[in-house]
Parts: structure tokens; C-alpha cells; sequence
């Protein structure tokens, strides 16, 4: 083996391992992003080696969906008949329980356990008091000058570790073929997929850490390998032993393809039934009070619904960086988080400057920021500083017990709806090339921002007020909170964007080139407006302050409406009628573990004009985005929808479905034995793996029972089935998704009386037979609490 092969063998290896997101930026996306080239049932038996993890729903989970009738026994019975097997249910589920889900003996734990010390104590941003020694000459090297100290590699010389981590490897690895280094470099990184998954992203991501203290995942193999082979570790061998073959996996399977099925015919059965209530052709209102642009998010269809309820009101579905691929910087910190989905690099920068007549409260607003942060780190400071930690905690015992009595008791009085210092200023985008271009190229760019958004949407009439309402969530003491936040704003809230793009729809330039080039003819009196959806309360804020008098009315009444929206949404969602006061309670309490649901639940991706959706109840489980076929002609938009919008939200729902089926192995377990390290990531307990899904809590409603239900994504589309047949062969990605069955592709064909019907295998459409579900009119109900 030549040491200028590694790279290629490493570059290979890391494909049994995803991207460990921090959770400042806590983005869902698929753990086995990197099988995607594999059908779904070869990756999920090779992952389940590599990682020794469950791939499928356990008995138990069946059970419970066959019980409230998520699982259809009509569907089950003739796929089990299908398949030669005709007992009854109840008999395979005591089949399946017969196979333990328990995961393999580590027989490296003590390799796993070292390593990961190592591994905190160099990648810590920012948290550790006393920062590790050397890290700014790179992973190995910090650790080779350091290893003589730590007593248990018994390293009594620093001339025993070769230079350089090509050497190290080369040293431990001699007499390997490439494929033969792809397997042990597979299985070693398999074996810490939280911490390889983060060095995987500070890779490629080229964070400010990674800059500093440079860390790559060759470091990683040669110190691990190294520690190994000194401690008489496995260091050739896999972490584990290898899975028992599960002679029931093709059983489970069929059961899962089952449950999908269905939940597909349920789909597909109340589009249909709705679809008899509508009058399709007829015209649309010309002008309604106001129309709202909210993110694709299945948290959306709840608020949207009862917003349409209250009066004249129009929604649409957008992705929630609505199409400004930008970072944001924060006006109190000056810090940059990135703020459109983590597949785009970022062109803009949108940042804030101070309205005229508000000098003064964005001045205060910086003040306080500028002190929370003083005061946050000076009682860390005091706190863990030897000095001073006794005095300190000794003399500030009594506040702070105080203050936690006071959170534990009061906790809805804390609740804080409103995002800030929003209204106080304006927002500007400054391009990445902005030195480079002209005025007039600078104007062209912010069109082309708006058209697109336009365009995707389908619109055709604007109402005298626009509001593009991002979302975020509010919650405390919650080191997951971001991941509650907007996944196409990379995981950021996304009331920035949402306010940028409405200030670039309000700029008389740009409407002016839009009607002179493109026809679009955006009415004197339209006033675009930024908003937040709130999803832990429903509360919907207005950004408002730049709104002409000649609206103040018209703002009053949808305010008021908003309000009402709010509380019946919340009503529903909670099944409380003190709904809107148990929300505020869970958001603001500092030992609530659920503050919310997030996006628990997801199941399906409509593609469609919201007249197929409207008055329909989806229970939280869809992603919606508007999308009009005839406005497309080419297709162009509804290809921009699946190459983008439609892989994300398949991310999403991949990472919950592993979340659910192995939390231990692909989620984050239970929060209550959570610790965060390293201000980047949480372990269970003082060390061990890190946690790269979701917890616990946000998969079950209780230990035993899932809240979540794994299911594949079930992608709809109304569109002629023509159109999406060429974008599938301009993209071979995308159509590898759905032949692999990583998604489902169901399209409603207006050419051929919206029947529905499913892509297969071999390229043709199997029509969708939802009288064969037996099923009720609505949806099969999902578990609330």
C-alpha cells in the first residue's frame, strides 16, 4: 500500500458515515446520505453492519400501527399472501419478537472511550477553561507530543509515533490492499460516527474552528489506529462483531412497505374526495385582504389552515429561506450564521441598519446584547475559575436558587413571543461580488430573487398586503433548539430572509423592471411585509414598521385575525382548550423536554396550486409548496423544486425515521443524560460517542412508545407525468431517489383526469387504487398529546 493512496481510501471509506451537525446549526439530514446510490434495502443492511444499528421498525412499532390503524389489515394481508405467507398478523409480529434489536457487544469500547477524550478535548469551541496545548498544528501532531502524558496508551516515548499521520498509517497498515485499508478505515470510522460525522462537516464546511485548529479524518485514523495498536486494540478489525443476520429482514420490510402503502391510499383517498368539493377552473379572487407566503415546513399546514378560516385570506408554500441564498449577521454580535440550506453556498450577506426614527432603540438593543454576553461570560468565568469558584457559587448559592424557584413555578411569565429588535431597523443584502458589479447588475441580481420566488409560487393577483412569514421556535434550556428552527435556513430562523425578500418586492426599481421585462405588474398599492410563525405557540409577529399609513387599518384587522388563528390552531394542535396558555408553559419552562414537536410526523410532500389542499386536514404530516404546472411550461420550476426543496425534505424525513427506529444507534437518546461538550454537540453521561440525531423526546411520546412514525417520504406532484419523466432524465440523481426507494413519487396527472398514480422501477406508472385501502375519508389519525 502507497502512502498517496490513503486519501482516496479514506475519501471512500467515509461514505458509511453522515455529516454530525452542530447544534448551533442543528440541520436534519439523512444519515446515510452517503448509501443514496444503493437501493434502500441493500444500504439499511449495510449500514446496520457497519454501525451495528436497527434499520427497521421493531415488532412494537408495528404493533402499535396496526393497532390504530395506520397499518391497513386489508393492504397487509394481500402483501403477506403475495409473499407466501398466510398466517395471521399477530403470528409474524411474535415471529419478529423472536430477533433481538439489541446492539452487538463493542468490543473496542475501550479504544472508542480513549479516543473520544482525545477528540473533546482538542475539537472544544470555546468552552473548556483551559484550551489544549499545540491544537494550531493540526490533530495528529497536537496529540503525538501530548500522548507520553496519558497513562493509559503507555507511550513512554514520543519517538515511538512515526512524524506524520501518512507515516502513521503507512506504518500500521503495511502489506494492505486498497480495498482491504477501504474496510478497516470503514469499520474504525463507523466506530464514532458522531465524531467522525463532525469532523466530516468541519471539513467540509471550512469552519472558523477548522481553520484554527485543523482536524481531518486521516488525523483521526492514524491517532486511533496508533492507540490501538498500543493498547493491543483491534486496531484490524471491526469495532463489533458482526450483526446477527436477521433472517426475518425481508418480513420486517414487507411490513414497513405495508404501513407506506397505507398511508399512501389514505393520501391519496382524501386528495380525491377533496378534489370532488372543488370547482377546478373557476376564477380566483381578484384581490383578498392579504396573502401569506409561509415556509414548506408540515408545521405550516395547521396556522395556513385556520388563517384561510378567518377570513379573506390566501396561503402558498415556499422553502423558508425564500430563495435568498445568504448568511445573516447578527446586529448586536456581529456573528455570521449561514441562512439557506447547507446544499447552496451562500452569495449574500443580509445584515440590519437602523431606521431613521429608531436610532435610538436599535442603540439600547446593542447595548443589551453587548451586556447579556459581558454578564454571561463573566459568571462562567467566575464559575470556573480556581480562585474563584468557591466564593463565587458559595455567595451567589442563595440568588440562583431563588431564580431557579422562580423559573419552575412562573414559567409561562417568562414567555417572550416577539423576535426582538425587528421592527427598530432595515434589512440590506450585500452580494459576495458586490465590488465586481454595477448598479445595474446589483438591481438584475435582486429581480431575479424576486421573479424566482414569484414564479415558483405561480402567482397571479397580489392583495393590498403580502406577508412572507419565516419561522423559528422559542424555547429555553434546550440544546437542541436549533434543529426547532427552519432546516432550509440551515437551521436559523428564517425571519430574516423572509423580511429581505419582502424589502426587495417593496423596492420601486425593482417593480419597475419586473413589469417592463417580465410583465409582472406588482399593483401601487401592494405592501410586502416580513413575519414570524412562532411553531412552539403558533404566534405570528408582524415586522410592520415600514408599513405607509395607508395600511394601518388593514394591519389592525389581519392582527386581530392572526390572534384568533393562533388560538384555535393551538387548540386543535393541543386538544386543550387552555391550549395557547399550555404552549407558552412548555415553550418557557427550563425542564420541559418537549417544547414542541418539530416536524414528528412527516410523511408526505405535496407539490401542488393549494386549492388541491384547501380546508383539507393533513394532521401536520405534509410538506406543502405551491406549484402551478400550467405557469410552468417548461418544467424549469418544478425541476428547481425536486432538485432542491424535495431532497431536503427527504433529509428530513430520513432523519427522523432512523431516529425512531434505533434512537440508541441513530438518535440522540434520552435528554435527561444529556451533556453538552464542547458548545458544539451533546454525549450521554462524561463521554462516549457523539450524539448525532434527534433525542428521544422528539421521536416517543414515552420510552416505549413512538410519537414519530418511520415512514419513507411519499412525494405528490400534479403535473403531467410527461414533464416529470424529462426532468427525471435530466437528473440522474434525482431518479436514482425514487428507483432506490428512498422516496416515493406519486404524480396526479391534470392530462389525464388527475388520476394519481406511482413511478416504479422500470420507469412506468402503476395507477394508485385508493378504494382498494378500505379505509375511512380522512386521513388515519396520528397520536396527539
Amino acid at each position: 500500500m502507497i502512502n498517496s493512496d490513503f486519501t482516496a481510501s479514506i475519501e471512500e471509506a467515509s461514505s458509511v458515515i453522515g455529516k454530525t451537525w452542530p447544534l448551533y446549526a442543528f440541520v436534519t439530514s439523512n444519515p446515510l446520505s452517503g448509501y443514496e446510490d444503493s437501493t434502500f434495502e441493500q444500504a439499511i443492511q449495510k449500514a446496520g453492519r457497519h454501525l451495528g444499528a436497527s434499520v427497521l421498525p421493531s415488532s412494537s412499532m408495528f404493533a402499535q400501527a396496526l393497532s390504530c390503524g395506520e397499518i391497513n389489515n386489508e393492504i397487509l394481508k394481500k402483501m403477506l399472501e403475495e409473499a407466501g405467507l398466510y398466517k395471521q398478523a399477530e403470528f409474524y409480529l411474535k415471529e419478529m419478537d423472536m430477533v433481538s434489536d439489541s446492539h452487538p457487544v463493542n468490543v473496542n469500547h475501550k479504544l472508542d472511550r480513549i479516543i473520544s477524550k482525545w477528540l473533546g478535548a482538542y475539537m472544544d469551541e470555546g468552552m473548556s477553561e483551559w484550551e489544549m496545548p499545540g491544537r494550531e498544528k493540526g490533530f495528529f501532531s497536537c496529540w503525538r507530543s501530548l500522548a507520553i502524558y496519558d497513562p493509559e496508551i503507555r507511550i513512554i516515548s514520543g519517538k515511538e509515533i512515526p512524524q506524520t499521520a501518512n507515516q502513521a498509517l503507512a506504518a500500521s497498515l503495511q502489506g494492505y490492499s486498497h480495498e482491504e485499508c477501504v474496510s478497516i478505515f470503514s469499520e474504525h470510522l463507523a466506530a464514532l460516527p458522531g465524531w467522525t460525522g463532525y469532523i466530516k462537516y468541519r471539513m467540509s464546511e471550512c469552519s472558523p474552528w477548522q481553520h484554527e485548529y485543523p482536524i481531518t479524518l486521516k488525523d483521526y485514523l492514524a491517532v486511533r489506529l496508533c492507540i490501538a495498536d498500543s493498547i493491543h486494540g483491534e486496531a484490524h478489525a471491526s469495532r463489533a462483531e458482526a450483526q446477527q443476520q436477521d433472517d426475518l429482514f425481508s418480513l420486517k420490510l414487507l411490513w414497513l412497505k405495508a404501513w407506506e402503502k397505507s398511508w399512501q391510499q389514505s393520501l391519496v383517498k382524501t386528495i380525491g374526495d377533496n378534489l370532488k368539493k372543488q370547482k377546478f377552473g373557476t376564477a380566483t379572487k381578484q384581490s383578498p385582504l392579504a396573502q401569506f407566503v409561509f415556509c414548506i415546513d408540515t408545521r405550516s399546514e395547521l396556522i395556513r389552515r385556520h388563517i384561510e378560516a378567518k377570513g379573506d385570506y390566501e396561503t402558498f408554500g415556499y422553502a423558508g429561506f425564500f430563495g435568498i441564498a445568504a448568511d445573516y449577521r447578527d446586529p448586536g454580535t456581529s456573528l455570521i450564521r449561514k441562512s439557506c440550506p447547507p446544499i447552496l453556498s451562500s452569495s449574500y450577506t443580509i445584515s440590519e441598519a437602523p431606521l431613521p426614527a429608531k436610532a435610538a432603540e436599535m442603540s439600547a438593543y446593542h447595548k443589551r446584547k453587548k451586556y447579556q454576553v459581558f454578564a454571561d461570560f463573566l459568571g462562567q468565568r467566575m464559575k470556573n475559575m480556581l480562585p474563584s469558584a468557591f466564593g463565587y457559587v458559595e455567595g451567589t448559592g442563595l440568588f440562583y436558587g431563588l431564580a431557579l424557584l422562580w423559573r419552575t413555578l412562573f414559567a409561562a411569565r417568562q414567555f417572550k413571543g416577539e423576535a426582538g429588535h425587528e421592527n427598530s431597523c432595515t434589512t440590506q443584502l450585500d452580494s459576495r461580488e458586490d465590488e465586481k458589479l454595477s448598479i445595474q447588475e446589483k438591481l438584475r441580481e435582486k429581480v431575479a430573487i424576486v421573479k424566482s420566488a414569484f414564479d415558483l409560487l405561480g402567482w397571479k393577483n397580489f392583495a393590498p398586503l403580502v406577508v412572507f412569514a419565516g419561522h423559528g421556535s422559542h424555547s429555553v434550556n434546550n440544546p437542541f433548539g436549533s434543529s426547532l428552527d427552519c432546516g432550509a435556513c440551515a437551521a436559523s430562523p428564517g425571519r430574516h430572509n423572509a423580511r429581505m425578500l419582502a424589502t426587495l418586492a417593496n423596492l420601486p426599481e425593482v417593480r419597475s423592471l419586473l413589469r417592463e421585462e417580465f410583465k409582472i405588474n406588482i399593483p401601487h398599492g401592494t405592501v410586502f411585509l416580513g413575519a414570524e410563525h412562532n411553531t412552539a405557540t403558533d404566534e405570528i409577529v408582524l415586522f410592520d414598521a415600514e408599513v405607509p399609513a395607508t395600511h394601518h387599518f388593514m394591519i389592525s384587522l389581519l392582527i386581530s385575525d392572526l390572534k384568533e388563528a393562533q388560538q384555535s390552531a393551538i387548540t386543535e394542535r393541543l386538544q386543550d382548550k387552555n391550549g395557547l396558555d399550555l404552549a407558552r408553559r412548555k415553550t418557557a419552562d427550563w425542564a420541559e423536554t418537549r417544547p414542541e414537536w418539530g416536524l414528528a410526523g412527516n410523511a408526505g410532500f405535496i407539490i401542488a396550486p393549494r386549492r388541491l389542499t384547501n380546508k383539507m386536514d393533513l394532521k401536520g404530516r405534509c410538506f406543502l409548496h405551491s406549484y402551478d404546472w400550467e405557469m410552468d411550461g417548461q418544467g424549469l420550476n418544478l425541476e428547481m423544486i425536486m432538485q432542491g426543496p424535495m431532497v431536503v425534505t427527504q433529509w428530513i424525513n430520513n432523519h427522523y425515521y432512523f431516529s425512531t427506529v434505533d434512537n440508541e444507534g441513530f438518535g440522540g437518546g434520552s435528554k435527561i443524560t444529556h451533556n453538552v461538550t464542547g458548545k458544539f454537540g451533546v454525549v450521554r453521561g462524561n463521554g462516549g460517542d457523539l450524539k448525532f440525531g434527534l433525542p428521544l423526546q422528539s421521536v416517543n411520546s414515552c420510552d416505549s412508545k413512538i410519537y414519530h412514525h418511520p415512514l419513507r417520504l411519499s412525494v405528490v406532484i400534479q403535473a403531467p407525468c410527461e414533464r416529470i419523466e424529462q426532468i427525471l432524465s435530466r437528473n440522474d440523481h434525482l431518479k436514482q431517489l425514487i428507483i432506490n426507494e428512498w422516496i416515493y413519487l406519486l404524480v396526479m396527472d391534470p392530462l389525464g383526469d388527475n388520476e394519481i398514480r406511482l413511478y416504479q422501477n422500470n420507469g412506468s406508472w402503476a395507477l394508485v387504487d385508493s378504494e382498494e385501502a378500505v379505509a375511512s375519508t380522512t386521513l388515519l389519525p396520528f397520536n396527539h398529546e
